[in-house]
């Protein structure tokens, strides 16, 4: 899917959105059965982090993603084989989404510290054999959007001068913009950490990247018409998503702010990171009957928390290791030691139209 430069400022930006929409009906079904899916999130993480090494698109990361979560869903696939399987989706959407420069190479993946402590060796035929069994296994069919094939446009009219902030109007509308771009990037990312995104349609993740951007920067109303009309999800359809989101927002800050005060010298715990499972059970159900929602007043701040930018989980690169010595003849269960959050806050939420929480984001 080479959509060239800056489509969604051109003249057929609506019929490229609109192909999109299309073919985002006709993605294949995502049943979240795989026996490994505990370790979904360590090969997430994974390419999550050689992407941002290689400087690989958004869309490219994401589409990696996703072709990892069907084959996963599809096969009942070993450890050793998980690593190879990971890389080859990562190679086989950065071919499709990205110039032929930038796709990564053998030799520098096989560099990757990964690879070393899993005395792992990529060859050349076994990439291509398994590339080939992706392909046989999506019909040789890589057009498959994301939420990343959505966001730039919904990020087109994402803030407007009419827009209220804080209860006033903007002081900076080039200073929102570009908070906005870095929040909605942020959000990208956390759909990326938590395979109950994956019930979502793309196009809706990508809108409630964009209301939860809202929420957080107190812009009213949180969802103007404007983009109701854009994305064609009104608030209602919504507020599942963003909830979640939100509930990972408030999670991250908590984390980092524990981090912050941290006496000098001491490594940072990866319990930053909040697992899939706990994520979807812990919502509360209270949710959309109270009447504001309650934020603490320093995860309100303009800027992400710290350690926690457009993808949380890269700034834990180098503590990345392999999730033990697997077996060669037959699949592991392994349960330990990938997702390091014990729980998540089962804070209530409410995301109204209008956020009425004054917040110090901006100086007027």
């Amino acid at each position: 899917m080479e959509l060239e430069g800056q489509w969604w400022k051109g003249q057929l930006a609506g019929d490229i959105y609109q192909a999109l929409r299309y073919k985002e009906i006709k993605l294949p079904s995502y049943k979240g059965q795989s026996p490994q899916l505990n370790l979904r999130r360590y090969f997430a993480d994974l390419i999550a982090i050689v992407s941002n090494r290689y400087r690989l698109c958004p869309t490219a990361r994401h589409l990696a993603i996703y072709l990892l979560d069907l084959f996963m869903d599809r096969y009942d696939i070993t450890v050793q084989q998980l690593h190879m399987v990971a890389l080859s989706c990562l190679l086989l959407a950065s071919k499709f989404e990205e110039r032929e420069d930038r796709v990564p190479k053998l030799d520098t993946l096989n560099s990757l510290g990964c690879m070393s402590s899993m005395n792992l060796v990529l060859t050349k035929q076994g990439l291509l054999h398994m590339e080939l069994l992706l392909l046989e296994t999506f019909q040789w069919n890589l057009y498959l959007p994301t939420a990343a094939h959505f966001i730039e446009y919904y990020l087109s009219i994402a803030v407007n001068e009419a827009d209220l902030h804080d209860g006033w109007p903007m002081a900076c509308l080039e200073k929102m913009v570009l908070y906005m771009t870095k929040y909605a990037d942020y959000f990208l990312e956390v759909s990326l950490q938590d395979h109950a995104f994956l019930r979502f349609a793309p196009s809706l993740v990508a809108a409630a990247c964009v209301a939860a951007s809202r929420i957080i920067l107190r812009l009213s109303p949180s969802w103007p018409p404007q983009l109701q009309r854009l994305t064609a999800y009104s608030w209602d359809h919504l507020v599942p998503c963003v909830e979640k989101m939100l509930i990972a927002h408030d999670s991250d800050v908590k984390e980092a702010n524990k981090q912050t005060c941290q006496p000098p010298g001491q490594q940072p715990s990866q319990a930053g990171y909040h697992t899939p499972c706990q994520t979807t059970t812990t919502m509360p159900p209270q949710y959309l009957h109270q009447a504001s929602i309650q934020y603490p007043q320093q995860a309100l701040q303009p800027s992400l928390a710290p350690g926690h930018g457009p993808a949380p989980y890269v700034s834990h690169s180098a503590t990345l290791q392999g999730p033990g010595a697997p077996s060669h003849s037959h699949p592991q269960t392994i349960s330990a030691g990938l997702d390091g959050k014990a729980n998540i806050p089962s804070r209530a939420y409410q995301v109204n139209m209008h956020y009425s929480c004054a917040a110090p984001c901006f100086d007027r």
